[in-house]
């Protein structure tokens, strides 16, 4: 039976179809209803019985004599038995006329439903027609009905999926370009020096020790941006597990890491912590953002200046801070807006070139979206800048914005 079944034409399997005979056999069965009612009730309050009894009657004359010349025999019946007859014969033809019109009914609601229903799905084929073009690889697509509907709804909802995962295409793909980019030039460099040094046994002995520390450093290179990839591909995923972390003990282990590297730089690092700032949030991410932001902040502080690192609560919101404030440069507003994206860098005159790959604060901004938040800058030339990582201390949604402004203030010049 499933194979009879499976092997019915297309169109007796498509919606449509399924839609048209839908609607045929409830209009179909409300009708039967209504007409067989009809028909009980007339065939209830009459006598519908053929005649089963007649008489015999003469016609004839009457003569002038008196007597009565018969001149043939007829049948008679009462009159209430000739009205049954004549109901009865009304009842059959209600029902052969009822069965007709039923008939009919049937096919050309079938048909009505039929081109009804190819208007009704006319959305829905524009939906498969959009899917076919996106599983070819065109995400550009969109289906765009424009209805205020439940089809209207779904179009919107799959619309905004599809230009969900077109930005995300979009991004993954300038991601491997920009990191195919970035890796080709340590690679040249390694290859440039095997082939021209280390590969030859008869150059001499400083020229190969400095080509192995030219290795070294494209090797290193190639480590950190590696490790950065990995860090952004990681905060890029959905944070599942949100732990209850102490965002003031994060911090000032971090900072006690940097102090070596401070003091070879002549940096003086400052903690202003509001201890027991307690927020939901990955311990491992966190760790790697304040990291990013306090490398940042050192790498273009110049020597001799201060470096301050606050933890705190934004007063009366759910929202808590960490804030690194440098003395460094500053940054032109014109390239405040590019400071978060993949791979842009900006090495201002008089900093140290360390071959970063520029991934570190993009990681900061896609750590802080992950968790709920956000980061911003307050930079001026000349100046310096305050990178504050605003990080919600409440899972509630809908949760009001953070403060625009800057919770510490500028360093002095």
């Amino acid at each position: 039976m499933r194979q009879l079944w499976a092997r019915r034409p297309a169109w007796m399997r498509s919606i449509r179809f399924r839609l048209a005979m839908l609607s045929s056999t409830v209009l179909l069965f409300i009708a039967t209803a209504v007409v067989g009612g009809i028909y009980l009730a007339v065939a209830h309050n009459v006598q519908n019985e053929p005649v089963t009894e007649t008489f015999q009657a003469i016609e004839g004359i009457d003569r002038t004599d008196g007597t009565f010349k018969p001149l043939r025999r007829i049948e008679v019946a009462e009159v209430a038995d000739i009205e049954a007859a004549v109901n009865a014969e009304t009842l059959a033809s209600l029902r052969a006329y009822s069965v007709y019109a039923l008939a009919g009914l049937f096919v050309t609601s079938l048909a009505v439903g039929w081109l009804l229903a190819a208007r009704a799905l006319r959305p829905v084929r524009d939906i498969a027609a959009t899917a076919k073009d996106v599983q070819a690889g065109d995400l550009s697509r969109r289906v765009a009905l424009h209805r205020d509907d439940e089809l209207g709804t779904l179009a919107e909802s799959i619309d905004a999926m599809l230009a969900h995962l077109d930005e995300v295409f979009t991004s993954q793909r300038q991601f491997v370009d920009d990191a195919s980019h970035e890796l080709r030039t340590p690679l040249a460099v390694i290859r440039t020096n095997v082939d021209a040094v280390l590969a030859r046994p008869d150059v001499p002995e400083h020229e190969r020790s400095r080509a192995v520390a030219v290795v070294d450093r494209a090797v290193d290179r190639m480590t950190r941006l590696v490790e950065d990839m990995l860090a952004a591909a990681r905060s890029a995923a959905p944070m599942r597990v949100q732990p209850a972390v102490n965002l003031s003990a994060v911090v000032h282990e971090e900072v006690e890491e940097f102090t070596t590297l401070a003091v070879e730089r002549e940096l003086e690092l400052v903690v202003e912590l509001d201890h027991d700032v307690v927020l939901p949030a990955d311990p491992d991410t966190v760790r790697r953002v304040v990291d990013n932001l306090l490398a940042n902040a050192v790498r273009l502080a110049p020597r001799g200046s201060v470096v301050a690192t606050s933890v705190g609560r934004s007063p009366g919101a759910p929202w808590a801070f960490v804030a690194v404030r440098d003395e460094g440069p500053g940054i032109a507003p014109e390239d405040q807006r590019r400071v978060f994206d993949r791979f842009w860098r900006s090495d201002p005159p008089g900093t140290e070139q360390d071959g970063h790959a520029g991934l570190g604060l993009s990681i900061v901004r896609e750590v802080a979206e992950a968790h709920g938040g956000l980061v911003r800058l307050h930079s001026q030339l000349g100046v310096g800048s305050v990178f504050v990582l605003w990080l919600p201390t409440s899972r509630e949604r809908g949760l009001a914005p953070p403060p625009s402004g800057s919770p510490v203030a500028r360093a002095a010049v």
